[in-house]
């Protein structure tokens, strides 16, 4: 005979007891550590100086997107992971360095870069696909993110 898997059936509540908790832990244990990071790695290089000096290096390059070239950071920390990224964003939004117009279009170029890095880690190489193939897939995910500043600036506009 063969065996039987008991199927328990949980009610309404406990289901979203458990989700609760599950969600907990992901903002405690993942996304809050990301966030702080970030803020923490703001003020270290706002402290020492070294996010002038970035600001003045990306200048040129992210006036093209009508951004401070701060705003430099935000992508970088994108790369490692959205919370940071939005971590980064929010820290150079209280300290007076992005308006409300660029924190809102560097947001959606947050979500489009997609932390590839862990993303390599958690999805691609689960999945089998070919380490050769990783560098496109991180390039197209940075000009999906340039061109979402420019529409929704663009559209920022235009309302």
């Amino acid at each position: 005979m063969a065996n039987q898997e008991t199927v328990v059936k949980k009610n309404l509540l406990d289901l979203f007891i458990e989700g609760a908790r599950n969600g907990y832990d992901i903002g405690v244990k993942s996304l809050l550590p990301n966030v702080l990071m970030a803020f923490v790695l703001i003020r270290i290089l706002d402290v020492t100086g070294l996010l002038k000096i970035i600001g003045e290096v990306f200048t040129p390059v992210m006036a093209l997107w009508g951004l401070p070239g701060e705003a430099a950071t935000v992508l970088v920390a994108a790369f490692m992971s959205m919370g940071g990224g939005i971590g980064v964003l929010v820290s150079l939004y209280t300290s007076n360095i992005v308006d409300p117009i660029q924190l809102s279009s560097l947001v959606p170029a947050i979500y489009l870069i997609g932390n590839p890095i862990q993303n390599i880690g958690r999805c691609l190489g689960i999945a089998g696909v070919n380490s050769k193939h990783y560098a496109a897939i991180v390039i197209i995910c940075y000009i999906n993110a340039l061109l979402a500043i420019w529409a929704t600036r663009l559209l920022m506009m235009v309302l």
